[in-house]
C-alpha cells in the first residue's frame, strides 16, 4: 500500500491505495465522489472522465499513483460556494441536455476544458470536444445547444434569463 496525496475539488485528501488502484475506483469508493462513473472501463465511453490539472483524464485508465500530488475535480467541486449550479450545469439543465443524466457529470467536465481552452466555440470544435463522450439518450443536439449557451453566458455576452 502506497500513501498519495490527491487535491480533490479543492480540498487535500490522504488516501492508501495499492499500487494497482485506478483512480475511478479511489474517486468512487475512497473518497464518496459517484458523480464519477464506471462505464465500459476501457476509456471510450468517457463516462469516468474527470479533471486532472485542468485536463480531461479518463479515471478508469489512471492508477491512482499516478496522480499524486495533481489537482483533481470531479462535479461535486464545480459549484462556487453558494451557487446551486455552475454555469454549464445551468445550461445542461435549461437545455434538457440530460435525460438518464449517467454522461452527463463527464459531458460538463468536457465542457469546462473546452471553454477554458476556447470561450467561443464553434460547432464543429463542440462536436469534436464531445467526440469521447457517449450519449445514449439525447441525441447530442440538445448538449452542443447546451454548450452554445454555456459559452455566450461564461462569457458575459449574455444575461442569464
Amino acid at each position: 500500500m502506497t500513501m498519495v496525496r490527491l487535491y480533490v475539488n479543492g480540498v487535500e485528501r490522504e488516501v492508501q491505495v495499492a499500487p494497482r488502484d485506478l483512480l475511478l475506483d479511489v474517486l468512487r469508493g475512497k473518497l464518496g465522489l459517484t458523480s464519477v462513473h464506471a462505464g465500459c472501463e476501457q476509456g471510450p465511453c468517457g463516462a469516468c472522465t474527470v479533471l486532472v490539472d485542468g485536463v480531461t483524464v479518463r479515471s478508469c485508465l489512471m492508477f491512482a499513483v499516478q496522480a499524486d500530488g495533481t489537482m483533481i475535480l470531479t462535479v461535486e467541486g464545480l459549484a462556487s460556494a453558494g451557487d446551486d449550479m455552475h454555469p454549464i450545469q445551468e445550461a445542461f439543465s435549461e437545455c434538457h441536455a440530460l435525460q438518464c443524466g449517467f454522461c452527463t457529470p463527464a459531458m460538463v467536465l468536457t465542457v469546462v476544458e473546452l471553454l477554458e481552452r476556447d470561450p467561443a466555440p464553434d460547432r464543429v470544435t463542440i462536436e469534436a470536444a464531445l467526440s469521447g463522450q457517449l450519449c445514449r439518450c439525447t441525441g447530442y443536439e440538445s448538449i452542443v445547444e447546451a454548450v452554445q449557451v454555456a459559452a455566450t453566458r461564461l462569457s458575459g455576452q449574455e444575461a442569464k434569463a
